[in-house]
């Protein structure tokens, strides 16, 4: 079978002056077609270091990554940058400020030659409406769109390539609850409707709890525990998959006794 992207092997070390840190320590996976993968784990736990890797901006120390079956380049190539697109944390700081929201999301089309002007052109509108926002938006600037505003038009630049796989690394932690909330729906909606594949990359398990179809937990560069979601909320293995959900908010009566169970089994081991 082969996967979307598969990683095998794959580390990655920093030297800070005479010593050396291993942020990612031998990390094996893979990201099917059409599923939404997480990796979540603290600061530090390296989810960042493996998205830059896959995005190929900064290259494996060791191991192999793999797109469609074939071992991707340090260098990539045109077509994998189109087909692996990224969606930051602060959509203001990865929005240009000097161009308006229409000549942020042409530049991806002019980049890769997608299409003429017109077509161009006509390609933004569709897509701000894609991710509901109005046409005239395309003469605004980033600074006079709100938080969720910004979010969408860099979700709206992601797709504009028609891309395949959407890394979005921590997209939703600076926006408040009910812009979160609508911004994870409309990802929901984009991934069905286009058949995404997303790499999502968070600190925080409640975020994905309704989106990712499996669950990635990183800490100190190691991959702990990878299982379906729906496994990683009902019985984690890791200590540490424990208390990451353990301190999920909770609003239902199930949630609680998760929680309550999950606590019992931390201090019956301590």
């Amino acid at each position: 079978m082969t996967h979307l992207l598969s990683l095998r092997n794959v580390s990655k070390v920093f030297s800070l002056g005479t010593r050396e840190v291993r942020a990612v320590d031998d990390v094996s996976l893979d990201v099917e077609e059409g599923e939404c993968l997480a990796i979540v784990g603290e600061s530090g736990s390296g989810k960042s270091t493996i998205a830059n890797m896959i995005l190929g901006i900064y290259p494996p120390s060791m191991g192999s990554i793999s797109w469609r079956g074939d071992i991707l380049p340090e260098r990539r190539e045109l077509r994998h940058r189109r087909a692996i697109q990224l969606v930051q944390q602060n959509p203001l700081s990865s929005l240009n400020p000097r161009r308006s929201v229409g000549a942020s999301l042409r530049l991806a089309l002019d980049v890769h030659g997608i299409g003429d002007r017109p077509h161009r052109r006509d390609r933004v509108g569709r897509l701000l409406e894609e991710v509901g926002l109005p046409a005239d938006f395309i003469s605004r600037s980033p600074a006079a769109l709100s938080g969720g505003q910004r979010q969408r038009v860099a979700i709206a630049r992601a797709l504009a390539c028609e891309s395949d796989l959407v890394v979005l690394d921590e997209p939703t932690s600076a926006l408040d609850v009910l812009v979160q909330a609508r911004v994870l729906k409309l990802l929901a909606e984009l991934r069905q409707k286009r058949n995404l594949t997303y790499v999502f990359i968070t600190h925080d398990l409640s975020v994905v709890r309704n989106i990712a179809d499996r669950v990635a937990v990183f800490e100190k560069g190691r991959l702990l525990e990878l299982s379906p979601t729906e496994i990683i909320f009902a019985d984690p293995q890791h200590p540490y998959t424990r208390r990451l959900i353990g301190a999920v908010p909770v609003v239902t009566g199930e949630e609680v006794a998760l929680r309550d169970r999950l606590m019992e089994n931390e201090n019956a081991g301590a």
